[in-house]
């Protein structure tokens, strides 16, 4: 964790993610990456330069029948608040319009009811637990089923809501934050499209490319975050 925790210090400074006096809410889906960003977090609110207050914000696809007590008592041995908003995700995605490809009406369904949930418990950011792999998966989406080069910002200042969404975790890659959950309360997503969608393609191209290049992710990584070495259009006359 400590090593983690470093990466998203490293972050949080280098993007100016936190300011002084800030209450973040944390998107708490209870998945091993929201629960590190979670823990990572609240240790280091002790001894972070800028004082910031935080709250754990969890969506309940099933209308506020699902157990998440053990994340309530996780919760509350770190230190922070914790609220469930019921929803009725999962039955409007599956049961009533049978969605194929679910994945970005809810992750737009449940974004927005995070970020009301933040207003309402007066909040100015939204962490999300968005880390380096999901960064580079994003932009290959992107470029394979969307012809553009993009991908998700470290910060992005929401002008509808005032919220501005933050994502810590961006130099922190999957396999530490595997280590990292074992002990944790990690709450098992029961999605039907589960390992069935496009990142899931994205997701084991890119494995079947790691043993041939060596590096390969860093290698993306680096060329992303650093936009200056983006020369695409050296070589066109416009």
């Amino acid at each position: 964790m400590q090593k983690i925790q470093g990466k998203i210090r490293k972050a949080l400074d280098e993007y100016n993610m936190i300011e002084e006096g800030d209450k973040v809410a944390v998107g708490l889906s209870g998945g091993k990456d929201s629960l590190v960003l979670l823990t990572s977090l609240a240790k280091l609110r002790r001894y972070y330069p800028k004082k910031f207050e935080m709250v754990a914000i969890t969506v309940d696809m099933h209308n506020g029948e699902s157990d998440f007590s053990a994340i309530r008592e996780y919760c509350g041995s770190l230190g922070v608040e914790y609220v469930v908003v019921p929803s009725q995700i999962y039955e409007l995605l599956f049961t009533v319009r049978k969605e194929a490809n679910p994945c970005s009406l809810c992750t737009r369904m449940r974004r927005g009811i995070l970020s009301d949930t933040a207003i309402k418990l007066g909040c100015n950011k939204l962490a999300l637990g968005h880390h380096a792999d999901d960064l580079i998966e994003t932009f290959f989406l992107s470029l394979f089923y969307e012809s553009r080069l993009s991908t998700f910002l470290p910060k992005t200042h929401l002008d509808r809501t005032g919220i501005t969404m933050i994502r810590p975790m961006i130099l922190v890659w999957e396999k530490e934050t595997i280590t990292a959950s074992k002990k944790m309360p990690v709450f098992f997503n029961d999605c039907p499209a589960n390992k069935n969608t496009q990142r899931e393609y994205v997701k084991s191209l890119l494995k079947s490319i790691e043993p041939h290049i060596h590096r390969v992710r860093e290698h993306i990584l680096s060329a992303i975050l650093h936009p200056e070495r983006n020369h695409l259009l050296d070589s066109i006359k416009i």
